[in-house]
């Protein structure tokens, strides 16, 4: 294991490493960089064009389609397989191409890890050490490192020595708050002598050795996570479903009409066609197309109105379906910062002395410490207590020491006479406090008090001394009082909240954090939190905990798989190494662009900032594109079952085929590219309201009850031509018939796509939407066509005018039902 050379003692890790205090010569760094390698993370390849191809194909419906295509080549029907082999082409394309644009924004957004390192390095065994800046990829296990504030660590280390050094590795581990490292070889754990890859200097200095370089490090053992199979996503179950019981109704088509004909008219191979005909026409043929022009079309808008990448199309429908949102406390609901809350006395009284006394401390610690920039407590003590410090004169500062917990300034007071001023964590402050008795007790308590309403507590003290050398180890000081901080919240943090309410998404917390700290940002920002738990307390999933803390990386998975196993579709926002194995649990895994790498990469969307309200308009664009989905498949879904019975019924009951192969083609051809405005169509406002989830025992109860009265339609038209007009030997004319019943079926259809749509309604004078001008186009082709030359070469003959005025009031009839049908399912809806 990586962590194997940096356990022992310091002695015997510079030993098994084959180095010293003094670090490496040019050429034991040399020989280590050919026999280790680079220290860089291992490369993650792109997939080529044709792989994405390929990738595209194991979509059910194309799938179907690509098999539909090669059964029509092999029974010679060509134009029926070019057709359908060019949606297969297009499809594929459409996809790749989304994928291969997400994939080169990426590109764009990769950062390194570090750029150079401070280094010791030798000339040769008996040359002095000197500090070199080395590019990261060069460094080597048993370099040494000088570490400082600000400074990326570049590879797993040990510490050789420190100086209140404060490590930030949320990144890695989810924290918050940097983490004190030490040292020391006695009375410390393991870890807090180790700095990992991908943590930040908060403060203070370290010297350490290099333990691990390039892939051994705990962070590229994190980024090879993702190599793991990815549990498909609300889409992927949605379109699985809804394929497999469309794919079961086409293998039993093509039998039942060849035996259906082959009893009944003794007709039997010559119908294979036409059975291969309406089995396409029972197929939405374009939902491959639709689908991939609807997703790509809401993810270019989403970069382009938002910075929002989506790296994987279906990912943008998961996020139409997303119910519960999973997100952390800090950079979330939090700015990561703190802020001051209030200043109280012994007697828990707001006063502003000691905000006062406070900030002078933090700015004569600032002054004379030479940090290279305030800690986030006193950098929140400066900005609210305004001016303060630049009264008085600087004497002496020690910094904040996680060992000591307190750091002290010294000023100038009177003649001869320095004032201390201390802060620092309240059980470190009050034992250099001269107390009564019980008053040590009761001091605690307020300060636990204020802890547990999940605020940050500083202790303030002071003293005036006579000048001396030592003023600054002062005891019996006088207890000033407390200041409490509290996270700074998101600005856009409780709108955001709200409007994800109003859409319908729960948001659920899980943090790292102390309970009480996330109670009181959700309070703060108007999420009630309930009752806060912990993750050892829900083993079995969060259930309807809004908040649950203490959570480890495995319990964020955890969490999310539960939530899914529970029926939720579910969105993860995370940004650090720790947030791995949860954004690949999600249905959509959510990332910031300042996420580190591994992070980004194991996203399906990339923010441009960790920022809920972005969230917000990926959400609404997801269900946008759902929406317009979903209006293709009722539509589609319904029109063609019921076109389909229509037909196996007449095929029964008329002497001649109902429609002749090439018709049924052509009619479906015409349907199909007319679908395709629903990829333009603006949802209405309840498509946008609820979660968008495509159900596929909803759509497929959808389709048999509207298809029926489709397939009623049809047959009554099928009645008019037979016995309205001329008698029951009308319908021996079979061009009339199939050009008269071609024309219905598309003016049918045309009505089904105004009705049956989830968008919104045009306005009077509003000019019509896309959805309108195809389905006048349809109808306009249905009426146009039969009597065209291209008609002819179908098979189809002009009608006489009387032939339009009984399927006319047919037509109007079906209107008025499917209105009346769809209003009564609008009002069955939850």
């Amino acid at each position: 294991m990586a962590s194997e050379p940096a356990e022992g003692t310091t002695l015997e890790v510079l030993r098994r490493l084959e180095s010293g205090p003094r670090g490496l010569t040019d050429t034991e760094a040399a020989s280590r960089l050919a026999e280790s390698g680079e220290n860089t993370l291992p490369d993650r390849r792109t997939p080529s064009w044709p792989r994405r191809c390929a990738r595209a194909l194991r979509d059910p419906f194309t799938a179907v389609l690509l098999c539909l295509g090669l059964v029509s080549a092999a029974v010679a029907s060509w134009g029926t397989a070019v057709v359908i082999l060019a949606l297969v082409a297009v499809s594929c394309v459409l996809r790749a191409s989304g994928e291969h644009r997400a994939d080169r924004s990426l590109a764009a957004l990769r950062e390194l890890v570090a750029g150079t390192a401070t280094v010791l390095r030798r000339a040769d065994p008996a040359g002095q050490p000197e500090p070199r800046e080395v590019p990261v990829a060069e460094l080597v296990p048993g370099d040494v490192l000088r570490l400082g504030p600000g400074d990326l660590v570049p590879a797993d280390v040990r510490l050789l020595r420190a100086r209140g050094l404060m490590v930030q590795q949320g990144a890695l581990t989810g924290e918050s708050a940097p983490v004190a490292k030490r040292a020391a070889d006695v009375d410390a754990p393991g870890e807090s002598r180790l700095c990992f890859q991908g943590s930040t200097i908060a403060s203070g200095s370290a010297t350490a050795v290099v333990t691990a370089t390039g892939a051994a490090t705990r962070f590229a053992a994190a980024h090879r996570v993702p190599d793991a199979p990815r549990q498909g996503g609300a889409f992927d179950r949605s379109v699985h479903g809804i394929s497999w019981v469309l794919i079961r109704f086409m293998l039993l088509t093509p039998p039942l009409v060849l035996m259906a004909n082959a009893t009944l008219r003794d007709r039997g191979l010559e119908t294979l066609p036409f059975a291969v005909a309406v089995a396409v026409g029972l197929t939405p043929e374009m939902l491959p197309v639709i689908v991939t022009t609807c997703l790509a079309r809401g993810a270019a808008l989403l970069a382009r109105a938002h910075a929002v990448i989506v790296k994987r199309l279906p990912a943008l429908h998961d996020l139409g379906a997303v119910d519960v949102l999973c997100v952390d406390k800090t950079g979330t609901l939090t700015q990561d910062r703190p802020v001051v809350e209030r200043a109280l006395d012994p007697a828990g009284r707001e006063d502003p002395e000691v905000l006062r006394w406070a900030a002078v401390g933090a700015w004569w610690t600032l002054q004379l410490a030479e940090l290279p920039s305030p800690d986030a407590l006193d950098e929140a003590l400066l900005e609210a207590a305004g001016p303060a410090g630049e009264e008085y004169d600087g004497v002496d500062a020690v910094p904040f020491d996680p060992v000591r917990r307190t750091s002290t300034a010294v000023v100038r007071g009177g003649l001869g006479q320095h004032t201390v001023v201390l802060t620092g964590a309240a059980e470190a402050v009050l034992e250099r406090c001269a107390t009564a008795p019980g008053e040590h007790e009761r001091l605690l308590a307020l300060a636990a008090r204020e802890a547990d309403a999940g605020l940050r507590v500083l202790a303030v003290a002071t003293a005036d001394r006579p000048a001396g050398p030592r003023t600054a180890d002062a005891r019996g000081m006088a207890f000033r009082g407390l200041v409490t901080f509290r996270d700074a919240l998101a600005p856009t943090g409780a709108d955001a909240l709200r409007a994800l309410a109003d859409r319908g998404v729960t948001v659920k917390v899980l943090t790292g954090d102390h309970p009480a700290t996330a109670a009181r940002a959700c309070r703060d920002l108007g999420l009630d939190p309930g009752e806060v738990r912990t993750a050892a307390q829900v083993p079995d999933g969060p259930g309807d905990a809004t908040v649950v803390a203490r959570c480890t990386p495995e319990d964020k998975a955890r969490l999310v798989t539960a939530l899914r196993t529970a029926g939720h579709t579910v969105g993860f926002l995370g940004d650090g190494v720790n947030d791995v194995a949860a954004l690949r649990a999600a249905d959509v895994g959510i990332a910031p662009r300042s996420a580190v790498d591994v992070a980004r990469e194991s996203a399906d969307v990339v923010l441009a900032d960790k920022d809920l309200t972005s969230i917000g308009h990926a959400i609404t664009a997801g269900r946008h594109a759902s929406g317009n989905i979903a209006s293709y498949l009722r539509v589609t879904l319904s029109s063609n079952l019921g076109n389909v019975v229509a037909m196996l019924g007449a095929g029964l009951l008329l002497p001649f085929l109902p429609m002749l192969p090439a018709q049924v083609l052509a009619q479906n051809l015409c349907f199909d590219a007319a679908q395709l405005a629903f990829a333009h169509d603006r949802p209405g406002a309840a498509a946008l309201r609820g979660p968008a989830v495509l159900r596929p025992r909803a759509f497929l109860r959808f389709a048999l009850g509207f298809g029926m009265l489709n397939a009623l339609a049809d047959l009554a038209t099928f009645a008019v031509l037979a016995l309205a007009l001329n008698g029951p030997d009308a319908v021996d004319d079979e061009a009339v018939f199939h050009s008269a019943w071609f024309t219905e079926n598309l003016l049918t259809q045309a009505a089904v796509m105004l009705l049956l749509r989830t968008g919104r309604r045009d306005a009077a004078g509003r000019p019509p939407g896309p959805v309108g001008l195809a389905a006048a186009g349809l109808a306009a082709v249905g009426l146009l066509l039969p009597p065209s030359p291209l008609g002819a070469a179908l098979g189809m003959t002009p009608l006489p005018a009387a032939y339009y005025l009984l399927p006319a009031v047919v037509l109007g009839l079906y209107a008025l039902a499917l209105a009346a049908a769809r209003a009564r399912h609008r009002r069955r809806q939850p």
